[in-house]
């Protein structure tokens, strides 16, 4: 999306922190035992406490609010009764539209205690997440971007999922 005004960029900063921050509240919200619409839920009222939409519901009618993978998914996770144990690694997904601006985020949890190569991964994939910023500029190519983040995971030992990008900011989801 091109911001062609202040309201634009106001109404993006507005949706990007409510998404930002049901991330966090889901995150700190996992516990071994819950189920993955258990945490779904918690996303899915605080979105409604800030009078935010789930894109994935309003664009595709996603049976959750929010897409919730444990372990071995990669993404996209419909919440279910699936338990959430410990040593899980759990990513969620939070994409949400308010005033018809729309913005998303995910991360990556583990549930504690956290083996020794789920965390690997974790401290891999906050590096790469850190070169990319670094690389996300005015100017420069996009492609920067997922070379950037190819470049510190083959380094680490580690792959990517090719064909898998994120939902971005703007009008519409995609």
């Amino acid at each position: 999306m091109t911001i062609q005004s202040v309201m634009d960029l106001e109404r993006l900063q507005k949706i990007g922190r409510i998404v930002a921050d049901c991330l966090q509240i889901m995150g700190q919200s996992l516990e071994p035992g819950m189920t993955t619409s258990e945490l779904d839920s918690i996303g899915a009222v605080f979105l409604e406490k800030h009078g935010a939409r789930s894109a994935p519901q309003l664009t595709y009618n996603f049976p959750g609010t929010t897409c919730i993978s444990v372990n071995h998914k990669i993404a996209h996770g419909i919440p279910s009764n699936e338990w959430i144990k410990s040593s899980d690694m759990v990513n969620i997904d939070v994409s949400a539209e308010l005033d018809g601006y729309f913005a998303d985020t995910g991360a990556s949890f583990v549930v504690p205690p956290v083996p020794a190569l789920k965390n690997y991964v974790c401290r891999t994939t906050q590096k790469s997440l850190k070169q990319a910023m670094l690389e996300a500029r005015a100017k420069q190519p996009l492609n920067g971007i997922g070379r950037a983040i190819e470049s510190v995971a083959h380094a680490a030992g580690l792959t990517i999922i090719e064909n898998l990008g994120s939902h971005g900011v703007g009008r519409a989801l995609h």
